[in-house]
């Protein structure tokens, strides 16, 4: 979404890229090698539906090849273009970077309305999309994997891991091609909720630092906070959910297509999912709470915490300043222009921004397909092994506490949740918990170690952009 008045997304990312570079020790040769994106291919090709041929156009940039293979989501959008491709690459560099998936930073996109064509006709155009790219290198399970994006789910890459198979017969690693697979055809348990899931874990790891949550003028932890969420897609969904159920805080406004539903007692997401399902995706009608047909005026209302979770660009030069929240998590990529950004930060809100916020889709992306290379699923081989130990201490455990002596017993409900070995699921929230939990403090001691850092995604830039240049320098750069 372009602003009147403010730079483009690429250009902002451009910006933000110079402005932590200039705080660094690294050569201007380094510098424009880092930045620049390496390759963006466009493809034009044609599909017969509806008895004519339509033509489509579509987009692989590849940012940085630091790390192979390189990363990053392809989305389905009528407002796809090389711009905003190539600012999503260059995000998915400093993101990787940033929570240390070992893969360089691409993206893709196709322009097209997935809305306006059958599943038959969409399969059709994903199929010969993943046939442009496939045979040019850009998806392959060593040199490029692709992942869901907006428009883009579990079905599509589906389609495309199939097309991949297809295509090279003898790849025994061919399901590695592309992540966020449903589980049956070779993905991984809590993908589809990674991004929201990586939200949670992300809010969980600011508050766990009670000076970090004073800046933003907060205290305590998640309970009871006070939340808008912009965006009820999979990654907003997912994030609200969470937030509510498990943390006990309070969603009190949804923003969507058709306005924005605002209720102080608290939404049940969950319910609201369920009746935009089968009401086309409109919040109109919603029998509980308040109906604003105005969305972009629900960012502005008073609450402890905002979430964008949509389109880039929705906080502007325009209403930046009319920004109540004291906190702001990116769950979007870009939603905060350069300039609102600037605006935010004199104003005292504390902004935990994209590259980290929402790293938790490339995070469990990671996980899968180094799954689909080790051909086994995460807990094979360890859970019952674990489980065995465990029931060893249980059994002792029991029969001490059989003894009259000692006064004590096991609470009712130790034994089964002991017992419990871990599974994939459980693996994986572990290792994206621990990843976020790493990555946050690897920006927080950049934040609060320099006098010249000043926000948390300076901290990010910096922390990532190091990395980078790491990287870059052992290969003789």
């Amino acid at each position: 979404m372009s602003v009147a008045g403010e730079p483009s997304f690429r250009e902002s990312v451009d910006l933000m890229f110079k402005q932590a570079t200039a705080l660094m020790d690294l050569g201007p040769g380094l510098q424009e090698k880092i930045r620049v994106c390496n390759s963006t291919y466009t493809v034009r090709f044609g599909v017969r539906l509806r008895g004519k041929i339509e033509t489509f156009v579509g987009y692989r940039s590849v940012h940085s090849e630091h790390m192979e293979p390189v990363t990053g989501g392809i989305r389905y959008s009528l407002g796809v273009n090389q711009d905003e491709v190539e600012a999503l690459a260059a995000l998915m560099t400093y993101k990787c970077a940033l929570v240390e998936a070992p893969f360089g930073g691409s993206k893709g996109g196709l322009c097209i309305d997935p809305r306006a064509w059958d599943e038959h006709e969409l399969e059709q155009i994903t199929r010969r999309f993943a046939y442009e790219l496939i045979k040019r290198d850009l998806i392959n399970p060593a040199q490029n994997v692709p992942a869901p994006d907006m428009g883009t789910g579990e079905r599509e890459m589906a389609w495309i891991a199939d097309q991949y198979a297809r295509m090279n017969t003898t790849d025994i690693n061919a399901k590695a091609c592309v992540t966020g697979k449903p589980p049956h055809a070779g993905g991984i348990q809590g993908r589809v909720e990674a991004t929201g899931r990586g939200v949670q874990y992300a809010l969980q790891a600011f508050f766990r630092h009670p000076e970090d949550a004073r800046m933003a003028g907060l205290s305590g932890d998640l309970d009871g906070k006070r939340v808008v969420v912009q965006g009820l897609g999979n990654v907003g969904y997912h994030a609200a959910k969470f937030l509510s159920e498990d943390d006990g805080a309070k969603v009190i406004a949804v923003i969507e297509r058709d306005g924005a539903l605002i209720d102080e007692a608290g939404i049940n997401i969950e319910e609201l999912r369920q009746w935009m399902s089968r009401n086309d995706g409109r919040l109109a009608g919603y029998p509980k709470g308040q109906h604003m047909v105005d969305g972009a005026r629900a960012l502005e209302l008073d609450c402890d915490i905002l979430i964008p979770a949509a389109m880039e660009g929705v906080i502007h030069l325009g209403n930046a300043a009319n920004i109540k929240a004291p906190l702001i998590i990116e769950a979007a990529n870009g939603p905060i222009t350069f300039g609102a950004d600037q605006i935010l930060r004199k104003k005292g809100c504390v902004i935990i921004p994209d590259m980290y916020a929402n790293a938790g889709g490339v995070t469990v992306s990671y996980f899968e397909w180094v799954k689909n290379l080790s051909h086994i699923r995460f807990g094979r081989m360890q859970r019952r092994a674990e489980e065995a130990r465990s029931r060893l201490l249980v059994e002792e455990l029991e029969r001490l506490s059989n003894d009259q002596h000692l006064g004590w017993q096991l609470s009712p409900d130790f034994k089964e949740k002991f017992l419990q070995g871990s599974d994939e699921l459980a693996l994986v929230r572990s290792g994206l918990d621990d990843t976020m939990r790493a990555a946050y403090h690897a920006m927080r001691e950049m934040w609060h170690g320099r006098d010249d850092v000043h926000d948390l995604r300076m901290a990010a830039y910096i922390v990532s952009i190091s990395r980078i240049a790491a990287t870059y320098k052992s290969k003789g750069l």
